[in-house]
């Protein structure tokens, strides 16, 4: 597994102005926390962190922690935890990480990779359906995966891939429901036509009926009365 370096240096100031004051230095202000231990606080250099944020996807690999200063002379592996962003400039203003044991099992999630393009897609017109984008597995440290790789190639019209169809590396147990469909082919939707009326039929106007106009001069028969011939 790749080893991500990270160096980091102990901070003493707490608060906003102090986290302000580090950003606009170059750090940003972080903590590292360990299985109910005290949490140590840290800043680490932006420009750095923010390369590691481009080339990998950070809560799913172990970042070697090395705190200048610090009795752990050999680093300690962590895990991102969280990293903050400003709501407005969406600038990264914050970042916790977890210590852990190499020893110890964890949790994380994987990204779900596809490979190929299936008959499905490309011979019978249908089209993929990607619903489940990770996939969370437990498994140690040193062997978590980059991504789940899942080929796609024989899948025909219809056919679907779900947990249990996916052959895990050694040592990573899948936690997601095994019944679980991760992505499957489906037929195009059908574009409804409107009906057409029937060519040449005029449009029909509803029936106005109209009260007969009294003649000047003329007085209205009385009710009941009948016409003489």
């Amino acid at each position: 597994m790749e080893e991500i370096l990270l160096e980091a240096e102990l901070r003493e100031g707490k608060g906003r102005a102090n986290s302000k004051d580090l950003r606009e230095s170059g750090y940003l202000p972080a903590v590292v926390y360990f299985h109910g231990k005290d949490a140590v606080s840290v800043k680490v250099s932006r420009g750095t962190l923010l390369k590691l944020v481009h080339q990998y996807r950070l809560e799913s690999v172990i970042i070697n922690l090395k705190i200048k200063d610090d009795k752990k002379a050999k680093g300690r592996p962590c895990l991102v935890k969280e990293i903050q962003y400003d709501p407005v400039h969406e600038d990264i203003i914050h970042v916790d990480f977890n210590e852990i044991s190499l020893t110890d099992t964890i949790k994380v999630n994987v990204p779900v990779q596809i490979k190929g393009e299936s008959v499905g897609v490309k011979q019978e017109g249908g089209s993929l359906e990607h619903l489940l984008w990770e996939i969370e597995v437990e498994c140690l440290p040193t062997s978590i995966p980059k991504d789940i790789q899942v080929d796609i190639t024989a899948l025909k019209m219809g056919d679907a891939v779900h947990i249990k169809d996916i052959v895990f590396p050694e040592g990573v147990k899948p936690l997601n429901d095994p019944s679980a469909v991760v992505l499957h082919i489906v037929a195009p939707m059908k574009e409804e036509v409107p009906a057409e009326g029937v060519e040449g039929e005029a449009a029909k106007e509803p029936e106005v009926i109209k009260e007969k106009k009294e003649v000047p001069g003329e007085a209205a028969p009385a009710d009941g009365a009948k016409d003489k011939k």
